[in-house]
């Protein structure tokens, strides 16, 4: 079984108009609602794809109330820690000629006894667990060191451990020794502009191959890099690959980064496949979610024919 772990988790709310024009009245053409946060899509991915999946985190309110109807709806077995704040909204505004504007709120406020509370469910999941997928924000009151510590207590009961976060959280989560680290672009760079003075440009292998290493230096057993066009770059204790798709693909961007991590987490799974079957899988199902209109869907039809189409080169 795979859990995966979103302590910021949202209520994604899109409003769908004719045009978004600033400062004027817009009649909403139509309304949607889903779970959200990047654990959630990766449960939901995963759910999807047959495979036996927990989500967990952190919700609260009548908002938490509401996602957890709609995991519940989707079919997704949750089992979400309570707290006494509000979930937050994710509100999207999109208009017809495919322009979107988004408004993120501040995740709710999580006191010290919520925080052991869900530190002691966790431990309790992780009995029959195979891998942990840990992803996304913290909300406010979380320890910086959150995954940190979620990654040291799974190692502890023989889990797996997949790591998808950004600044501070993925900062102090790297040295705990997480198995995969799954970075965007922009992470790395983040990450080694702060750690190590540089930073690293978007689609260029050499650089996020220097970041990658170093990243795996500091703790991390693999990295898994999403370069956007580029495609993902592993670097691991087993070699390095360069994994992409000759198709262009237009669509929604927004939960690519999810269904990699999906694929990367069901790929640690009974010891892990190869990684040259891990990345095809991880390409494949990133771009099947940009031809989704909505993260955490994956159309099968699209995963299969674009795993057809992925090529992987081994780097030296």
């Amino acid at each position: 079984m795979i859990l995966t772990v979103t302590l910021n988790a949202a209520l994604d709310v899109t409003y769908r108009v004719d045009a978004l024009e600033p400062g004027a009245v817009h009649r909403i053409a139509g309304i949607t609602e889903r779970a959200g946060g990047k654990g959630v899509n990766v449960a939901r991915i995963l759910h999807a794809l047959g495979e036996q999946v927990l989500a967990t985190g952190l919700t609260g309110g009548a908002t938490g109330t509401r996602l957890r109807d709609l995991l519940a709806a989707d079919g997704v077995p949750e089992a979400f820690m309570p707290i006494s704040g509000e979930s937050r909204r994710t509100v999207v505004v999109s208009a017809d000629d495919g322009a979107t504007t988004g408004f993120w709120e501040p995740g709710p406020p999580v006191t010290s006894d919520e925080w052991q509370g869900f530190l002691a469910r966790y431990r309790a999941l992780l009995a029959g667990v195979e891998v942990v997928a840990l992803c996304g924000s913290l909300p406010p009151g979380v320890p910086v060191d959150a995954y940190a510590t979620l990654i040291g207590y799974a190692r502890t009961a023989g889990v797996a451990t997949v790591l998808d976060a950004d600044g501070d959280p993925l900062r102090y989560g790297v040295p705990a020794g997480p198995d995969v680290v799954k970075p965007n672009a922009a992470e790395l760079s983040g990450l080694h502009s702060s750690l190590l003075g540089r930073r690293v440009t978007v689609g260029n292998l050499d650089e996020a191959l220097a970041a990658a290493n170093a990243t795996r230096k500091l703790g991390a057993a693999s990295v898994v890099a999403s370069l956007g066009r580029a495609g993902l770059l592993a670097v691991t204790g087993d070699g390095v690959w360069h994994a992409r798709t000759s198709e262009q693909l237009a669509g929604n961007p927004t939960g690519a980064g999810d269904a990699c991590v999906a694929a990367l987490a069901r790929g640690r799974l009974t010891g892990g496949r190869p990684w040259p079957d891990q990345l095809r899988d991880a390409v494949a199902l990133g771009g099947a979610s940009v031809r989704s209109p909505v993260a955490g869907e994956v159309c099968p039809t699209d995963h299969q024919r674009l795993r057809a189409a992925v090529t992987i080169e081994e780097m030296s």
